[in-house]
């Protein structure tokens, strides 16, 4: 039998940030029990031939001040500060910002700047960017939209459009043109893994709201966020800083397979993965970062909330594909490479396109690099299925499909292709999910409770900043 004051099960985001939120406290004595070799979940870094890529999640918004614990962790790792009690970028975290040109979209053969399709267009899509952009600012206006939502308390504006799909509103709305609609379910997969038929209408309006906005050609507005962060790893760099200070308190390759609480604290059962072993854990207190999916499987009793939320909750599959390339790419005209590229399909096409791993490379001469291809399989089960069912050759072969119209060279040049699949990616803010009051009461566990629950699926959906601020509130709250 091992102790511990406290236990983490689950080393993804919202466990790191748990473990963080302890050192600060002063509390050395916990472990943190992770079923995979590496710890960062959705936002695990990787290599292919030597250079670095992601495994998953590829950035993180600069923080505004609704995500003050993000700030003070990019403070502590240099890349922030804050003047007369303003929190801005240092030099050093200017240095991560993405560099330009930094996103482009083949689009009727070419290149162009951006991700809205813009070229020959015609005046009435125009339109329809226009007034869409417009409703998002009369959203704005209405409610508070903010990353993370647990800062902002849904108002009944948000409820009602929790409550039907983005898809619905659209069409009771008026948003009608194909290549606006286009835009908009590519945004909703890239951010939420499920397109507008899928997700609710305030997560769809969420996405723009709280902060990317949403600018029609031409319009003189500025961007409300201050960029984006990113690094050849993605996130991963955030996830080894994190666990860098962890030492042996860090447990990989522990499968957690019951958390009960008893009346002296908290037990826990895990399995090595590595020697088949059982092991038993007891603990003062257990923070719970796990998928809500897997969290109402091991906890005994699973609470009535915990079972209530897990039974609503829907996730989406995905596939990243890593290219190692050995030379670059010929290209098509228009805009030139940039760090986020996109490729034109239907509205519904599971791909996202791919990032450039050496993007952020000051090297004067292009080499090799590394292209992480992302696509999104939406909710339905039968596509998780597919997912591990089809062979690596299956998807090798869909890749250089997908890429070939862009680039026709690409298998010519590929030395290596890596595939990562993720049966249950990320939870999706399906209508009436986000305002669960499952969530909210998970959320609200006292301080000082045997057990408190982290995890961006408690936002309902999945991004770095809402894992990061629920693994600091458990951490401070046991």
């Amino acid at each position: 039998m091992r102790q511990a004051r406290v236990l983490i099960a689950g080393g993804g985001v919202a466990g790191l940030a748990a473990a963080r939120a302890l050192r600060l406290r002063g509390i050395d004595d916990f472990a943190l029990l992770e079923l995979e070799d590496h710890v960062g979940g959705n936002s695990r870094a990787g290599a292919v031939n030597g250079l670095a890529c992601p495994l998953g999640a590829h950035y993180l918004p600069v923080p505004d001040d609704a995500a003050p614990e993000v700030q003070d962790l990019l403070t502590e790792l240099g890349l922030g500060h804050r003047v007369t009690g303003r929190w801005r970028l240092s030099a050093q975290g200017e240095q991560h910002l993405c560099h330009s040109p930094q996103e482009r979209l083949y689009f009727r053969g070419q290149w162009q700047e951006g991700l809205l399709p813009v070229n020959d267009v015609g005046p009435q899509t125009l339109a329809q960017y226009q007034g869409f952009a417009q409703a998002v600012t009369q959203a704005q206006a209405q409610a508070a939209f903010a990353v993370p939502v647990s800062k902002r308390p849904f108002r009944q504006y948000q409820q009602s459009l929790d409550a039907i799909t983005f898809d619905v509103w659209l069409n009771q709305s008026g948003w009608t043109d194909p290549y606006l609609r286009w835009y908009l379910d590519y945004c909703c997969r890239d951010d939420y893994g499920a397109g507008l038929d899928a997700v609710s209408a305030w997560a769809g309006i969420h996405y723009f709201a709280s902060r990317h906005g949403f600018h029609a050609p031409g319009a003189a507005t500025m961007e409300r966020d201050g960029g984006v962060l990113t690094w050849p790893e993605g996130n991963g760099w955030i996830t080894q800083k994190l666990a860098a200070p962890m030492g042996p308190r860090l447990q990989t390759g522990r499968i957690v397979t019951r958390i009960d609480v008893l009346k002296a604290g908290v037990e826990v059962d895990a399995i090595d993965a590595d020697t088949g072993q059982a092991e038993r854990w007891v603990a003062e207190r257990c923070i719970v970062a796990l998928p809500l999916f897997i969290a109402a499987r091991v906890v005994r009793p699973a609470p009535p909330a915990l079972q209530a939320a897990a039974q609503a909750a829907r996730y989406a599959p995905w596939l990243v594909t890593n290219v190692h390339l050995r030379e670059p790419l010929d290209d098509r005209p228009g805009a030139p490479l940039s760090w986020d590229n996109v490729i034109h399909a239907g509205q519904g096409a599971g791909q996202l396109g791919y990032v450039n791993a050496m993007h952020q490379s000051l090297s004067p001469v292009p080499g090799a690099t590394v292209l992480t291809h992302y696509r999104a399989f939406g909710i339905h089960p039968a596509q998780r299925q597919w997912l591990y069912e089809q062979t690596w050759a299956h998807w090798r072969d869909g890749l250089l499909a997908d890429l070939h119209a862009p680039h026709p060279d690409l298998a010519g040049k590929a030395t290596r292709i890596d595939i990562m699949r993720y049966g249950h990616a990320m939870a999706v803010p399906v209508p009436g999910f986000a305002s669960h009051a499952a969530l909210a009461a998970l959320q609200a566990s006292p301080k000082g409770q045997r057990l408190q629950f982290a995890h961006s699926d408690l936002s309902g959906y999945s991004v770095f900043e809402e894992a990061f601020t629920h693994g600091h509130r458990a951490g401070m709250a046991v």
